[in-house]
Protein backbone atom coordinates (compact mmCIF):
# COMPACT_ATOMS: atom_id res chain seq x y z
CA UNK A 1 0.00 0.00 0.00
CA UNK A 2 0.83 3.31 -1.17
CA UNK A 3 2.35 5.97 2.21
CA UNK A 4 0.40 9.11 2.00
CA UNK A 5 3.16 10.64 3.14
CA UNK A 6 5.57 9.78 0.56
CA UNK A 7 3.57 12.16 -2.10
CA UNK A 8 3.22 15.12 -0.39
CA UNK A 9 0.66 17.97 -1.82
CA UNK A 10 0.54 21.08 -0.01
CA UNK A 11 -2.96 21.80 -2.13
CA UNK A 12 -4.27 18.61 -0.44
CA UNK A 13 -5.46 19.94 3.61
CA UNK A 14 -4.46 17.53 6.15
CA UNK A 15 -7.14 15.04 7.38
CA UNK A 16 -8.22 15.39 12.00
CA UNK A 17 -6.31 12.17 12.70
CA UNK A 18 -2.97 13.69 10.54
CA UNK A 19 -3.62 17.30 12.14
CA UNK A 20 -3.86 15.93 15.66
CA UNK A 21 -0.80 13.79 14.44
CA UNK A 22 1.64 16.66 14.17
CA UNK A 23 0.09 18.50 17.12
CA UNK A 24 1.65 15.53 19.37
CA UNK A 25 4.81 15.47 17.66
CA UNK A 26 5.38 19.42 18.02
CA UNK A 27 4.03 19.03 21.72
CA UNK A 28 6.77 16.43 22.26
CA UNK A 29 9.49 18.40 20.14
CA UNK A 30 8.32 21.41 22.47
CA UNK A 31 8.51 19.88 25.97
CA UNK A 32 12.30 17.37 25.16
CA UNK A 33 14.19 20.12 23.42
CA UNK A 34 12.44 24.02 24.37
CA UNK A 35 11.79 24.49 20.64
CA UNK A 36 8.07 25.80 19.94
CA UNK A 37 7.64 24.68 16.31
CA UNK A 38 4.02 24.95 17.50
CA UNK A 39 2.62 28.22 15.73
CA UNK A 40 4.96 27.39 12.27
CA UNK A 41 2.73 27.79 9.41
CA UNK A 42 1.43 24.04 8.81
CA UNK A 43 2.36 23.60 5.18
CA UNK A 44 6.00 24.22 5.95
CA UNK A 45 6.05 21.87 9.00
CA UNK A 46 3.94 19.02 7.23
CA UNK A 47 6.42 18.79 4.52
CA UNK A 48 9.37 18.76 6.69
CA UNK A 49 7.79 15.91 8.22
CA UNK A 50 7.11 14.05 5.27
CA UNK A 51 11.11 14.56 3.84
CA UNK A 52 12.05 13.13 7.26
CA UNK A 53 9.90 10.29 7.14
CA UNK A 54 10.68 9.27 3.59
CA UNK A 55 14.46 9.77 3.89
CA UNK A 56 14.55 7.54 7.13
CA UNK A 57 11.87 5.16 5.99
CA UNK A 58 9.27 5.81 8.43
CA UNK A 59 5.26 4.83 7.58
CA UNK A 60 3.57 7.07 10.45
CA UNK A 61 3.81 10.38 12.34
CA UNK A 62 3.19 8.29 15.29
CA UNK A 63 5.74 5.99 14.53
CA UNK A 64 8.11 9.42 14.15
CA UNK A 65 6.65 10.58 17.59
CA UNK A 66 7.90 7.27 18.93
CA UNK A 67 11.55 7.47 17.87
CA UNK A 68 11.88 11.19 18.50
CA UNK A 69 11.15 10.44 22.54
CA UNK A 70 13.12 6.92 22.26
CA UNK A 71 15.82 7.14 20.14
CA UNK A 72 18.92 8.82 20.23
CA UNK A 73 19.47 11.58 17.44
CA UNK A 74 16.41 11.16 16.08
CA UNK A 75 15.38 14.19 18.19
CA UNK A 76 18.29 16.38 16.73
CA UNK A 77 17.87 15.36 13.28
CA UNK A 78 14.25 16.81 13.18
CA UNK A 79 15.44 20.30 14.72
CA UNK A 80 17.55 20.49 11.88
CA UNK A 81 14.61 19.70 9.37
CA UNK A 82 12.57 22.12 10.37
CA UNK A 83 15.34 25.12 10.76
CA UNK A 84 15.11 27.61 7.81
CA UNK A 85 18.40 27.48 6.27
CA UNK A 86 17.90 28.53 2.86
CA UNK A 87 20.15 31.70 2.03
CA UNK A 88 22.82 32.73 -0.66
CA UNK A 89 25.05 36.17 -0.38
CA UNK A 90 23.91 39.09 -1.55
CA UNK A 91 20.38 37.89 -1.65
CA UNK A 92 18.10 39.51 -3.53
CA UNK A 93 20.71 41.87 -4.74
CA UNK A 94 18.14 45.47 -4.72
CA UNK A 95 17.84 45.13 -0.92
CA UNK A 96 21.86 45.32 -0.63
CA UNK A 97 22.14 48.22 -3.31
CA UNK A 98 18.59 50.21 -0.80
CA UNK A 99 21.01 48.78 2.28
CA UNK A 100 24.40 50.72 0.86
CA UNK A 101 22.61 53.52 -1.11
CA UNK A 102 19.89 54.62 2.17
CA UNK A 103 20.57 53.26 5.33
CA UNK A 104 24.04 53.22 5.69
CA UNK A 105 24.35 57.13 5.39
CA UNK A 106 22.35 57.09 8.55
CA UNK A 107 23.86 54.05 9.90
CA UNK A 108 27.14 56.58 9.38
CA UNK A 109 25.77 59.46 12.02
CA UNK A 110 26.12 56.57 14.90
CA UNK A 111 28.95 56.60 17.41
CA UNK A 112 28.74 52.83 16.94
CA UNK A 113 26.32 49.96 15.56
CA UNK A 114 25.32 47.31 16.24
CA UNK A 115 23.22 45.08 14.07
CA UNK A 116 21.05 41.61 14.65
CA UNK A 117 21.12 39.19 12.11
CA UNK A 118 18.24 37.10 13.26
CA UNK A 119 17.75 33.49 11.70
CA UNK A 120 20.89 33.75 9.99
CA UNK A 121 21.43 30.21 8.64
CA UNK A 122 24.10 29.28 7.28
CA UNK A 123 26.32 32.58 7.40
CA UNK A 124 26.18 34.18 4.07
CA UNK A 125 23.48 37.01 4.31
CA UNK A 126 25.88 37.94 7.34
CA UNK A 127 28.75 37.71 5.72
CA UNK A 128 27.43 39.82 2.83
CA UNK A 129 26.62 43.11 5.48
CA UNK A 130 30.24 42.43 6.82
CA UNK A 131 31.52 43.19 3.71
CA UNK A 132 29.59 46.05 3.02
CA UNK A 133 30.59 47.90 5.89
CA UNK A 134 34.22 47.35 5.17
CA UNK A 135 33.88 48.70 2.03
CA UNK A 136 31.73 51.91 3.50
CA UNK A 137 34.55 52.36 5.97
CA UNK A 138 31.96 50.93 8.98
CA UNK A 139 33.45 48.04 10.31
CA UNK A 140 35.90 49.37 13.00
CA UNK A 141 32.31 50.32 14.52
CA UNK A 142 29.79 48.06 13.77
CA UNK A 143 29.16 44.95 15.64
CA UNK A 144 27.17 42.38 14.27
CA UNK A 145 25.34 39.66 16.14
CA UNK A 146 24.35 36.73 14.30
CA UNK A 147 21.82 34.38 15.79
CA UNK A 148 19.99 31.13 14.58
CA UNK A 149 18.04 28.76 16.74
CA UNK A 150 20.00 25.89 15.05
CA UNK A 151 23.68 25.31 16.16
CA UNK A 152 24.82 23.23 13.49
CA UNK A 153 23.87 25.87 11.35
CA UNK A 154 25.79 28.30 13.71
CA UNK A 155 29.15 26.57 13.56
CA UNK A 156 29.14 26.32 9.66
CA UNK A 157 28.31 30.00 9.40
CA UNK A 158 31.60 30.82 11.81
CA UNK A 159 34.00 28.70 9.15
CA UNK A 160 33.05 31.04 6.18
CA UNK A 161 33.73 28.80 3.83
CA UNK A 162 31.28 28.50 0.57
CA UNK A 163 30.97 25.68 -2.04
CA UNK A 164 33.50 27.44 -4.64
CA UNK A 165 30.70 26.18 -7.78
CA UNK A 166 28.56 29.16 -6.24
CA UNK A 167 30.94 32.34 -6.32
CA UNK A 168 30.03 33.06 -9.67
CA UNK A 169 26.01 33.65 -8.98
CA UNK A 170 27.78 35.63 -5.65
CA UNK A 171 30.12 37.42 -7.48
CA UNK A 172 27.36 38.48 -9.96
CA UNK A 173 24.68 39.13 -7.07
CA UNK A 174 27.51 41.22 -5.25
CA UNK A 175 28.09 43.58 -8.30
CA UNK A 176 24.38 44.02 -8.60
CA UNK A 177 24.27 45.40 -5.17
CA UNK A 178 26.90 47.71 -5.60
CA UNK A 179 30.08 46.36 -4.83
CA UNK A 180 32.86 48.71 -5.08
CA UNK A 181 35.88 46.03 -5.15
CA UNK A 182 36.62 42.49 -7.14
CA UNK A 183 34.66 40.22 -5.18
CA UNK A 184 37.43 37.87 -5.41
CA UNK A 185 39.48 39.96 -3.20
CA UNK A 186 37.28 38.58 -0.28
CA UNK A 187 38.18 34.66 -0.46
CA UNK A 188 40.79 31.97 -1.15
CA UNK A 189 40.38 29.04 -3.19
CA UNK A 190 40.81 25.52 -3.38
CA UNK A 191 39.23 23.34 -6.06
CA UNK A 192 35.94 22.84 -4.21
CA UNK A 193 35.93 25.67 -1.99
CA UNK A 194 35.98 29.45 -1.37
CA UNK A 195 37.64 30.63 1.90
CA UNK A 196 36.35 33.99 3.09
CA UNK A 197 38.89 36.12 4.84
CA UNK A 198 38.94 35.71 8.87
CA UNK A 199 39.05 39.65 9.05
CA UNK A 200 35.29 39.73 7.83
CA UNK A 201 34.61 37.49 10.74
CA UNK A 202 36.72 39.81 13.54
CA UNK A 203 32.93 41.69 14.40
CA UNK A 204 30.51 38.92 13.96
CA UNK A 205 29.01 37.24 17.29
CA UNK A 206 27.64 33.98 16.40
CA UNK A 207 25.47 33.30 19.10
CA UNK A 208 22.32 30.51 19.50
CA UNK A 209 18.47 32.79 20.26
CA UNK A 210 15.46 31.05 19.41
CA UNK A 211 12.69 33.86 17.97
CA UNK A 212 9.45 31.91 19.55
CA UNK A 213 10.68 31.79 22.80
CA UNK A 214 13.66 33.81 23.52
CA UNK A 215 13.55 37.66 24.98
CA UNK A 216 14.83 40.80 23.65
CA UNK A 217 19.03 40.74 24.26
CA UNK A 218 20.33 44.57 23.16
CA UNK A 219 19.48 47.19 21.50
CA UNK A 220 20.10 47.37 17.86
CA UNK A 221 20.51 50.04 14.93
CA UNK A 222 19.07 47.29 12.29
CA UNK A 223 18.11 44.15 12.96
CA UNK A 224 17.68 41.95 9.45
CA UNK A 225 15.22 39.00 9.62
CA UNK A 226 14.53 38.64 5.73
CA UNK A 227 12.26 34.92 4.89
CA UNK A 228 11.75 34.06 8.17
CA UNK A 229 8.66 35.05 8.70
CA UNK A 230 6.86 33.65 6.09
CA UNK A 231 7.32 30.44 7.94
CA UNK A 232 4.91 31.39 11.27
CA UNK A 233 1.81 31.71 11.76
CA UNK A 234 -0.14 35.50 11.61
CA UNK A 235 -0.23 34.85 15.51
CA UNK A 236 3.69 34.02 15.94
CA UNK A 237 4.75 36.52 13.62
CA UNK A 238 3.05 39.36 15.64
CA UNK A 239 5.17 38.23 18.79
CA UNK A 240 8.28 38.03 16.88
CA UNK A 241 7.59 41.59 15.03
CA UNK A 242 7.20 42.94 19.16
CA UNK A 243 10.07 41.23 20.18
CA UNK A 244 12.04 43.04 17.19
CA UNK A 245 10.14 46.58 17.97
CA UNK A 246 11.34 46.11 22.00
CA UNK A 247 15.35 44.86 19.98
CA UNK A 248 15.30 48.50 18.17
CA UNK A 249 17.06 51.84 19.31
CA UNK A 250 14.98 54.68 18.32
CA UNK A 251 14.75 55.79 14.54
CA UNK A 252 16.49 52.07 13.95
CA UNK A 253 16.02 50.27 11.06
CA UNK A 254 13.85 46.69 10.71
CA UNK A 255 14.59 44.55 7.20
CA UNK A 256 12.28 41.93 6.10
CA UNK A 257 12.09 39.41 3.01
CA UNK A 258 10.49 41.03 -0.33
CA UNK A 259 7.50 38.36 0.50
CA UNK A 260 6.81 40.17 4.27
CA UNK A 261 5.57 43.21 5.46
CA UNK A 262 4.61 45.09 8.86
CA UNK A 263 1.14 46.73 6.88
CA UNK A 264 -1.44 44.67 8.77
CA UNK A 265 0.53 44.63 12.18
CA UNK A 266 -0.53 45.68 15.20
CA UNK A 267 3.00 47.70 15.40
CA UNK A 268 3.21 49.27 12.35
CA UNK A 269 2.10 52.70 13.63
CA UNK A 270 5.19 52.43 15.46
CA UNK A 271 7.11 52.49 12.47
CA UNK A 272 7.41 53.87 9.04
CA UNK A 273 7.99 52.22 5.60
CA UNK A 274 11.48 53.80 4.76
CA UNK A 275 12.03 51.58 1.80
CA UNK A 276 8.68 50.05 0.45
CA UNK A 277 10.07 48.15 -2.04
CA UNK A 278 12.73 46.36 0.15
CA UNK A 279 10.47 45.93 3.07
CA UNK A 280 13.11 48.10 5.30
CA UNK A 281 11.10 49.76 8.18
CA UNK A 282 12.65 52.76 10.54
CA UNK A 283 11.15 52.64 13.95
CA UNK A 284 9.46 56.50 14.55
CA UNK A 285 8.33 55.63 18.59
Amino acid sequence: MENKYYNFDPSVDTDERTNLEIELLLEAIFKLSGFDFRQYARTSIYRRICNRMQLSNIPTISKLIEKVIHEEGVLEQLLNDFSINVTEMFRNPAFFKALREHVIPELKKQPEIRIWHAGCATGEEVLSMSILLHEEGLSEKSVIYATDMNTNVLEKAKQAILPLNKMQTYTKNYLQAGGTQAFSNYYSTDNRFAYFNPSLLQNIIFAQHNLVTDQSFNEFHIILCRNVLIYFTSKLQNQVQQLFYESLSHNGFLCLGNKETLRFSNIMPHYTQFNPSEQIYQKIQ
